[in-house]
């Protein structure tokens, strides 16, 4: 009876902790990008090309493979005959003939393949690069909500407070019935903002998730990391010229520039005539043994080439005129970017040094001036509603903030600001 007396007393404890979700620890930025590149299909995707790629460099480079020709000739399957014998006469020969590609034909096409290589690598990293922008657009997203979030229950939290003292003010006569049910009613706007925040801070998660290609339940997923902003501002000639060595597109084109010149070089290697050498050696009675040699050179009366040459060579000039309108479009992405994140340092500032404390300074003051009748209800709620404007305002700029620095990080194709 002891035994079941326990069994009966534990098996709810089990179902209550078997129910209970237990939160996931707070993924921060490294740790959301690291498992972004690992689960990511796309990028998975890209991957597999390049090693393709790589592949195609093995069947560019290969050499032609010689042939084998043997030959019997000359039988005497019918009994009688002059030599008296079925195979007395016959003519044998072995030949092997090898193709010879001249003016450098394998090495070019080696190096067309690599060039095609470097093109998809480059084009990996411009993938990773649009990737990590739209990933880490929706982490700041997450991070902005949470803020947002936390403001909406500390004003809620405030507001509750202030009206327990007015309830009890009122209950003193100190107030009448009208001003306490106008307060009340002003507690709806301060619940309205914590269920949207709750509601947009879910779906910033479900994005996020969407993107990690993650199934962990809304509920047990979150992330951590600073929502605020930093006054240093790199100059934006050193962010030009980081551009300039690292965006990935920008890389890309000029390697298509450089392959465009390997095919031309190669498309002039493959109008050139490649000879076919040939070694023989049979038997042929009554000579009985012999060997020979040939050459075999193809007679080029008509170029059949020269189309290829000419697409080749106005190949190079259009992928330079793309160099050039790509170098165009990074100089113009990197300085909008740069001009949003100045903005939005100098909108930042003046928040941070003076107006987050004095909306919390009137507030403060006007709310203790009302609870001692030195300020009419429209003060006060003047000042509750500046305070809570404030406060948003600054958390939405900051979310602009991050957003225009990720913006800039996305113009250079690297973490400029982390």
């Amino acid at each position: 009876m002891g035994f079941l007396k326990r069994l009966c007393l534990a098996i709810p404890l089990i179902t209550a902790l078997a129910g209970t979700v237990f939160p996931q620890q707070a993924l921060t930025w490294q740790q959301v990008k690291v498992k972004f590149e690992s689960a990511n299909p796309s990028l998975r995707a890209g991957q597999i090309g390049i090693t393709e790629s790589r592949a195609a460099e093995i069947t560019a480079h290969l050499r032609p493979n010689p042939a084998l020709s043997l030959t019997a000739d000359q039988l005497n399957p019918f009994p009688g005959g002059p030599a008296h014998s079925t195979f007395g006469s016959v003519l044998s020969v072995a030949s092997v003939n090898y193709l010879h590609e001249r003016q450098r034909k394998r090495e070019l096409r080696l190096e067309s393949a690599q060039a095609t290589t470097g093109i998809a690598t480059s084009g990996q990293a411009d993938l990773e690069r649009t990737l990590l922008f739209n990933l880490r657009t929706a982490f700041i997203q997450t991070l902005q909500e949470k803020a947002i979030l936390n403001l909406a229950r500390e004003n809620l939290v405030y507001y509750d407070h202030l009206l327990v003292v007015n309830r009890e003010r009122y209950k003193a006569g100190a107030i009448a019935q009208v001003d306490l049910d106008r307060l009340e009613l002003q507690r709806v706007q301060y619940e309205s903002d914590l269920q949207t925040a709750e509601v947009n801070l879910r779906t910033a998660k479900i994005q996020l998730l969407t993107l990690l290609n993650d199934r962990t339940p809304v509920e047990q997923f979150d992330v951590t990391g600073p929502f605020d902003f930093s006054a240093q501002i790199v100059p934006l000639d050193d962010v030009r010229q980081m551009a300039l060595d690292t965006r990935p597109d920008l890389k890309a084109a000029l390697q298509s520039v450089d392959k465009a010149k390997t095919d031309h070089r190669l498309a002039i290697a493959n109008g050139s005539t490649d000879p076919t050498f040939g070694f023989d050696a049979g038997r042929n009675p009554p000579i009985d043994q012999y060997v020979g040699f040939s050459v075999s050179i193809p007679l080029r009366i008509f170029d059949r080439n020269q189309g290829e040459k000419q697409r080749t060579q106005l190949d190079i000039e259009r992928n330079e005129k793309i160099t050039e309108a790509t170098k165009a479009q990074v100089f113009s992405d990197v300085d909008s970017a740069h001009a949003a994140v100045t903005s939005s340092v100098l909108l930042l500032q003046p928040y941070k040094d003076r107006y987050l404390q004095q909306a919390s300074r009137v507030r403060d003051t006007i709310a203790f001036s009302y609870e001692h009748g030195a300020a009419s209800l429209l003060d006060f709620l003047n000042a509750q509603a500046d305070y809570r404007s404030v406060q948003s305002n600054y958390l939405n700029l900051v979310g602009s903030y991050l957003d225009a620095a990720n913006q800039l990080n996305l113009a250079v194709g690297r973490e400029v600001i982390p």
